[in-house]
């Protein structure tokens, strides 16, 4: 049974046009493969720890060799059950919509959290740096306000190429990028947007399942 979870990055839901392709590519998806699993992290409706205190002092603990403080302890498990869910998944579908030429913040917040030495990514002096996350599969949805596709627009995205390199740090290298563009001026300006990505979505489930 294949594992799927959606990392909800967008507040705005029923009008996310982000969140409204990634649903479009869930559910062929699961049309595909019945008995595929559906899970969803929604990081609006969710209180991602703080990454002071105790947990910290657990993460210079860790890199130090020094045995957890039983608060430590605590903080550093509640982190690891977070991360435990991108293990689990098979499949991983992220909603993203374009803030400030970048993710939105909860979605840089719960990366900050999860992404921690011997629980997204080990390191050696043998192999150096190296991602945890194997044999999974990323689908990315992009939503931007305007067009950029133009190359002087592509050097203000800092969008995709966030996503891509945490991606493949922590160990994902299959990883499928679908936009919808244009979404600050209007569903009338940005329909062949919404309508081109839909199309594409439902192919790439195709592929996938």
């Amino acid at each position: 049974m294949t594992t799927l979870l959606h990392i909800e990055c967008s507040p705005r839901k029923q009008r996310s046009a982000s969140l409204e392709i990634a649903r479009q590519f869930i559910a062929r998806y699961q049309q595909n493969a019945p008995d595929t699993q559906v899970n969803t992290l929604d990081l609006w409706a969710l209180e991602l720890p703080e990454f002071d205190g105790p947990v910290m002092d657990a993460k210079y603990a860790g890199l130090s060799g020094t045995p957890l403080t039983e608060e430590q302890a605590i903080a550093w498990s509640a982190l690891k059950t977070l991360a435990a869910q991108l293990h689990q998944a098979d499949v991983l579908v992220f909603s993203v919509p374009l803030w400030n030429f970048a993710v939105p913040y909860k979605l840089k917040h719960f990366i900050d959290v999860v992404s921690q030495k011997d629980v997204l990514f080990e390191f050696s002096p043998e192999h150096g740096l190296r991602g945890l996350l194997r044999n999974k599969t990323a689908v990315n949805v992009y939503a931007r306000g305007m067009d950029f596709s133009a190359p002087d627009a592509q050097a203000m995205d800092f969008q995709k190429p966030y996503m891509d390199a945490w991606l493949g740090f922590i160990g994902v290298k299959d990883v499928h990028s679908l936009y919808v563009e244009k979404t600050i001026l209007g569903p009338k300006v940005d329909q062949a947007s919404r309508l081109n990505s839909t199309a594409l979505a439902l192919l790439l489930a195709d592929q996938l399942a």
